[in-house]
């Protein structure tokens, strides 16, 4: 782990990492060391109502530095790239310098190569993308944007829908948009970039722990009380262990059993972000976990 007194205090500091790998706590030291304002670049962090289960930083840690775009939109709301790039924007400007951490691979990639400004899409085209699986996605995409197969990870069913809704939506390929991307607000060469390596053992043990530490927490509490809410929330409903908590409390599962599948979803979503870092962050200084 890197020594946060070494940070240049002026220099903006990005942290990306897999759940559970500690980006936090590492933003909060770096922060207390040499200043600075920590920046929310996890995409379900965002939501009001998930402080546990999206593990939020606590009212205490908040306390102890500041933070920004953590909690800030309704719970029936969507947020995307483009909105968090366009409130992150001001905060690079100063007084204070960002530390921006999360696990969002796609914020960081907005944030330091820019982000093609796409139309929204219309609920009707999104509603018929909800009812293509991926490979009825991909054949279509075959035919449609070859190119942007070979960029996204084509395992991840809302990278493929995306670019599906693209072309749909606009009748211009998805590819052919992020061509016309514009300068990024941070180029990488601009900032200090880390990249939290975690073991895969390693990682799914404090995983398991710290689901059971939310539960002992409150999160199935906090459920409860956004259950009212649940069918009508938009990204929000992709917290992990979210649906699982859910589940139980609509009666369709044990809580071990909740239990038991939120923490393999968390698993299988820790994977899918070291695959992700790997492909796409080989420029970024690694600090493995645990600690050699």
């Amino acid at each position: 782990m890197i020594d946060p007194a070494t940070i240049p205090p002026s220099q903006p500091v990005l942290i990306a990492g897999p759940t559970a790998s500690g980006k936090s706590a590492l933003a909060l030291a770096i922060a207390e060391a040499g200043g600075g304002v920590i920046v929310n670049a996890d995409a379900l962090q965002v939501y009001d109502g998930w402080r546990i289960l999206t593990a939020r930083p606590s009212v205490e840690e908040e306390a102890r530095a500041p933070h920004a775009l953590y909690g800030h939109v309704p719970f029936t709301g969507d947020y995307s790239v483009g909105d968090w790039l366009r409130a992150l924007t001001p905060l690079l400007e100063g007084p204070a310098r960002p530390i921006i951490v999360g696990g969002t691979g796609l914020y960081f990639r907005a944030l330091t190569e820019g982000l093609a400004e796409i139309p929204p899409t219309p609920a009707d085209i999104r509603a018929r993308a909800d009812t293509l699986d991926p490979p009825a996605l991909i054949a279509d995409l075959e035919r449609i944007d070859p190119a942007i197969l070979a960029r996204i990870d084509t395992q991840n069913p809302a990278r493929l829908r995306r670019a599906w809704e693209v072309w749909h939506a606009t009748g211009r390929a998805f590819s052919d948009w992020q061509a016309d991307t514009g300068p990024p607000p941070l180029p990488l060469d601009h900032a200090l970039p880390f990249l939290i390596d975690a073991d895969r053992d390693w990682l799914s043990a404090r995983i398991t722990r710290r689901f059971d530490a939310m539960l002992a927490a409150g999160a199935l509490e906090e459920a409860r009380a956004i259950l009212p809410l649940w069918d009508k929330a938009g990204g929000a409903r992709k917290a992990i262990g979210a649906p699982e908590l859910i589940a139980h409390l609509r009666g369709e599962m044990t809580l071990a059993e909740a239990r038991e599948a939120a923490i393999i979803a968390s698993r299988q979503y820790a994977k899918r972000q070291r695959t992700w870092f790997r492909a796409r962050m080989g420029n970024w200084t690694r600090i493995a976990q645990p600690a050699p």
